[in-house]
């Protein structure tokens, strides 16, 4: 499945530092990370967003530049099928950028969607009439009552004002835990830990909750 990434810093950060990481993670997960990739980065208040359909270590990443407020998603496409670059994240909707990976059998919910991930993101936003944590937590109550099997679902929603973030794992802990890392100026997300650099920690399964941004 697709590996993510979030990085929030009072400041603003070179968006390339990150995103070379990023696409070593990427490259180097024992699952196929190719199918295209995308990120969205705020700018003025503003989602700025570029995908490609190529593998995110064969991309430049020289083209971007600073922000405070970063989303990347890796896509591993389930079945090899949809790979189309309108098929990748982030996907956005008014303020809220929005990026997934996991795996759900025999859903019963009715969305509209080109594939699953966004189907999710649209049935979460039935319910945000401006407060997306409660959203995300009442979308995702729901989706888990009417699902068979959930072998993973991590989620994570960033708006200007806060990030929010749900993780669901039934196997694989190893592969879909997600991690986190904050000196107090600089909040990572990401679907493991950056290479060679310690004091990261591990999002609890079955957790939904918000974070600030500084």
């Amino acid at each position: 499945m697709c590996r993510l990434l979030c990085v929030q810093n009072t400041t603003a950060f070179d968006i390339a530092d990150h995103l070379s990481i990023f696409a070593r993670i990427a490259r180097d997960s024992r699952e196929y990370q190719g199918h295209g990739w995308g990120c969205s980065w705020l700018e003025n208040g503003e989602w700025q967003v570029y995908r490609n359909i190529k593998p995110i270590w064969e991309d430049s990443m020289r083209k971007f530049g600073k922000t405070s407020l970063l989303l990347a998603h890796a896509r591993s496409a389930f079945r090899d099928e949809g790979i189309v670059v309108d098929n990748n994240m982030p996907f956005i909707s008014r303020d809220t950028s929005f990026i997934f990976n996991g795996e759900l059998q025999g859903v019963r919910i009715r969305e509209a969607g080109r594939i699953g991930a966004e189907k999710i993101f649209n049935y979460i936003q039935r319910f945000n009439k401006g407060d997306t944590h409660t959203a995300l937590k009442k979308g995702i109550g729901i989706i888990k009552k009417r699902t068979r099997y959930i072998r993973a679902m991590n989620i994570i929603m960033a708006q200007p004002t806060s990030i929010n973030i749900s993780s669901i794992f039934s196997q694989e802990p190893d592969y879909f835990q997600l991690h986190h890392k904050d000196n107090g100026q600089q909040i990572i997300i990401c679907s493991q830990p950056y290479p060679g650099e310690p004091d990261w920690k591990v999002i609890e399964n079955h957790t939904t909750f918000q974070i600030t941004p500084k």
